[in-house]
């Protein structure tokens, strides 16, 4: 009855230890698992959105290329990620180039045009036509500057010098011309281009901290300018400048501009008018050098034959972010795919190798060992339960095999009780009580730290598996009286001194080591020590030569013993009780010390798989992270080229998509402020860089402006553009700035105003000029709009747009000139204002102005005005 139950215990413990040992393999083989995928999962991730970002920095530099050119954008980008510089005057991007044409063409009866069309209609119109300008600078080598409303304008000779300036910059007019004949024709409405075209020098650069445009300045850009107003409808009027540039390849005619504006009269300008007819290049030789194609309009009479203008087919879809040639690109999850693809074949082994240290597995880099060592394992809650679970088999041991000392029994108790309470504490990573979440944040935070409790839980399983040891141990004391009344001398091991001892002696020995085998089977111990070794493959937190240390120490205690009582081969069978009491079989020694060797060889493929896979997934953060600060600085960029919005619209919606960006404002306030004397104060002289030092003070002047735009008041207010000395601001144009109700907006745009004017007074004190500003405000309808495939501009049109250009150039120094409907909702605010009576405005006929004299009387006093290096917002 007795061996059958015994036999029942051996079998029960037989089971407990399979189930557990094959538990610690699912506990070694899933965290390692689950851990290789979850790095996969968190580097491919991190390579799809560093794919993302990449594609979105593309489209961002794209728009961003196409309204500046590159080094003035590198430069710009440059200086944002760089450190902010305290400097007393910001910085200028400003470039001088000598021998370049000037063309600026305006659209002569636009206004009859854009009232036949609908919003959609004209800002379709528009992009197309000013499309069309585009490809067709880009065909005759020039560099579109701006568009001013329906004037388009640009330079032959930047950025590179071209010999052929001038002939560039003429076939450029007479191509527009043609182009706008064509509109003429289809929509039987009388428009026509008028041209104007000069040679000289120009700096080139952007002003302001603002709605970046690019821009050239220079007194000759202003005599192209005067030439274009001063031109004949479908002519290209040019200078004696220009025409000694044409070297004779075409016809002139006197073009008298002299007669038709005073500017050129006033400065005795000789104009020619180009002869196409009598042109070495004929118009028809010209028609055929240009690409054909079709205009894309959908819906109105402007869908008639106006295809015919040049904008084919092939060329109708395109990049909503306007760069006109759409990218043939890979589907996002095939390109990721295909690049870690490419990483798994760039030889990963050889990249360990030259990144770690062979034997010690660590990193030749100190800080990618600190990253490392600061990884946080996300399974290391998973470790210590199976802790518990290990310890808990022992202990079931213990009690199945009833081990009749309480040593044991208290040992494991012990033990298993700090198991837990260790794993108690990781496990409250997730609890809310910040008493028990901080030292599992700092277990969990630092591997260091993590390996320092598993060492803990890891000896106090093997202390609890060899506590039968102790008991046995301290029964083995009581041999000592028999050693001592034995007349041989006790000078080796147990088993040689029983070989040799009398009988009377032997025989109380036995009785003594037969009791100790009733108290604990000490088969199960090598047993019980190859499941603690197999905890110790669990702990992957645990790097592979600290775990092959500690398995080391662990084995070395197993064998010193087993060798206390070393067993003799030749040994007479009767003493074969002492190597059932603690020496296992050799087979068990060969056992342990293989496995041992197969979980050091699995401890460091483990820890080499996860270093390699902790620097692929830290090279796809770097780069995802230096991704994202491109994008950063891109996008700092693209919000001072287009309003957040619009850009948002772009960059967010299907780049395959054609569709045009355009709304209809019902309720917008226009405000242009002129520096009026400012091209008396410009002059182009040595001792001020030919003019440089001229514009340095006019972007300081801008860049005030544009701090004061910062202020949380003025977030009605969007800067729409500057033109020379001219700033032109709207409020109004989104959902969210437009107070219908209370009319925020407009009181805003009236503050700023005034703020701008007083401003430019405290300029005026500390730099010791005398500059004069002219503002005009309106206020009503206006369309929207993103114009131009190639180089988009935002921008607005509309009566109202006119009418406040009007109130700024038909202004009074230093005055505020405003309309009637701008009067009325500001008297109701309680501003004061005084009327300047009928004046003429050319287009408009009579208007009665008003002009606003200070700030409302509920709104606080206008603050003094301040100027700070690089204030207000954040400027290379």
């Amino acid at each position: 009855m007795k061996s059958s139950s015994s036999c029942a215990r051996q079998l029960l413990c037989n089971v407990v230890l399979l189930v557990s040992v094959n538990m610690a393999g699912v506990f070694t083989h899933h965290p390692s698992e689950m851990a290789k995928r979850q790095a996969f999962l968190e580097t491919r991730q991190c390579i799809e959105a560093r794919l993302t970002t990449q594609r979105e920095n593309q489209q961002q530099e794209r728009l961003l290329l196409s309204v500046l050119p590159r080094h003035v954008a590198m430069e710009m980008k440059a200086d944002i990620a760089g450190k902010p510089q305290d400097t007393m005057f910001h910085k200028i991007y400003i470039q001088r180039h000598e021998n370049v044409s000037i063309l600026f063409a305006d659209i002569c009866g636009f206004t009859s045009l854009s009232a036949q069309c609908t919003a959609e209609e004209l800002v379709r119109l528009l992009n197309e036509l000013f499309a069309r300008f585009d490809r067709l600078a880009q065909e005759h080598h020039c560099l579109r500057i701006k568009l001013l409303g329906d004037c388009y304008y640009c330079v032959s000779g930047l950025p590179e010098p071209r010999p052929d300036h001038a002939q560039c910059a003429v076939e450029m007019g007479l191509d527009m011309i043609d182009a706008i004949a064509l509109v003429r024709d289809v929509m039987g409405v009388n428009v026509n281009m008028r041209v104007g075209i000069h040679t000289g020098r120009v700096h080139c650069g952007v002003l302001g901290l603002r709605k970046w445009q690019f821009d050239v300045w220079s007194n000759d850009v202003t005599l192209a300018n005067h030439m274009e107003s001063g031109g004949i409808p479908g002519r290209v009027h040019i200078t004696r400048d220009t025409f000694v540039f044409l070297d004779g390849d075409y016809a002139v005619e006197p073009g008298n501009g002299a007669e038709r504006n005073s500017y050129l009269r006033d400065h005795n300008i000789e104009t020619l008018l180009i002869v196409p007819e009598k042109s070495k290049r004929s118009q028809t030789q010209r028609s055929i050098r240009r690409p054909g194609g079709h205009l894309g309009f959908s819906n109105g009479n402007v869908a008639k034959e106006l295809r015919v203008m040049g904008h084919g087919s092939q060329h109708g879809k395109h990049s909503k972010l306007g760069f006109g040639d759409s990218l043939d690109e890979k589907d996002p999850q095939e390109e990721v795919n295909d690049y870690l693809m490419r990483a798994i074949d760039a030889r990963s082994i050889d990249r360990l190798r030259a990144e770690c240290r062979n034997f010690l597995l660590t990193f030749k880099n100190a800080d990618i060992e600190r990253k490392y060592s600061k990884e946080r394992d996300r399974m290391l809650s998973t470790y210590f339960v199976c802790s518990v679970l290990i310890m808990g088999t022992i202990c079931c041991l213990l009690l199945i095999l009833r081990v009749k000392s309480y040593v044991p029994l208290l040992i494991s108790a012990i033990c298993w009780t700090i198991v837990i309470g260790i794993t108690f504490v990781v496990l409250s990573i997730r609890s809310k009580n910040k008493v028990l979440k901080a030292p599992a944040s700092l277990i969990h935070g630092d591997r260091k730290v993590a390996q320092c409790f598993a060492c803990i839980v890891i000896i106090c399983s093997y202390i609890a598996a060899l506590s039968p040891v102790l008991s046995a141990m301290d029964i083995i004391v009581g041999l000592i009286p028999c050693w001592n009344a034995s007349e041989t001398p006790f000078n080796g091991s147990v088993s040689d001194y029983l070989a040799s001892s009398n009988s009377s002696n032997r025989t109380d020995c036995l009785a003594l080591a037969a009791y100790v085998q009733d108290l604990f089977p000490t088969d199960y111990l090598a047993l019980m020590v190859l499941l603690v070794l197999s905890l110790c493959a669990v702990y992957q937190v645990l790097p592979a030569l600290l775990k092959m240390v500690l398995m080391g120490v662990l084995l070395a205690g197993y064998f010193f013993i087993v060798l206390v009582v070393e067993r003799d081969n030749s040994m007479p069978e009767n003493s074969a009780w002492w190597v059932s009491l603690l020496a296992p079989r050799h087979l068990v020694l060969v056992v342990l010390v293989g496995m041992v060797v197969v979980l050091v060889i699995h401890s460091l493929h483990t820890e080499a798989t996860y270093r390699l896979d902790f620097l692929w997934k830290l090279q796809a953060t770097e780069e995802k992270e230096d991704m994202e600060h491109l994008e950063a600085y891109n996008r700092k960029l693209l919000a001072n080229i287009l309003p957040v919005h619009v850009a948002e619209h772009f960059l967010n919606s299907d780049k395959n998509s054609d569709e045009l960006y355009h709304e209809q404002c019902d309720l917008v306030c226009i405000m242009f402020a002129s520096v009026a004397n400012f091209s008396e104060f410009y002059v182009e002289l040595e001792a001020n860089n030919e003019g440089v030092e001229c514009l340095r003070l006019l972007n300081e002047i801008i860049a005030d402006f544009d701090n004061l735009l910062a202020e949380e008041k003025f977030h009605y207010i969007e800067k729409i553009k500057t033109t020379g000395a001219t700033y032109m601001a709207a409020s109004g144009l989104t959902p969210s700035t437009c107070d219908t109700l209370g009319l925020k907006h407009v009181t805003a745009m009236a503050d700023f105003a005034l703020r701008i004017r007083e401003q430019l007074e405290y300029v005026n004190e500390h730099s010791f000029n005398n500059f004069r500003i002219r503002i005009g405000i309106n206020i009503g309808p206006v369309v929207a709009g993103v114009i131009g495939s190639r180089k988009p501009q935002y921008d607005i049109w509309g009566n109202a747009v006119n009418v406040a250009s009007r109130m700024d150039s038909t202004g009074v120094l230093d005055k505020i000139q405003v309309t009637q409907e701008l009067h009325d909702i500001l008297k109701a605010k309680g501003y004061p204002l005084t009327c300047r009576g009928n004046i003429h405005v050319k287009g408009k006929g009579d208007m009665t102005t008003y002009f606003l004299e200070g700030p409302g009387c509920s709104d606080e006093a206008v603050p003094e005005p301040h100027a700070q290096p690089n204030g207000g917002v954040e400027r290379p």
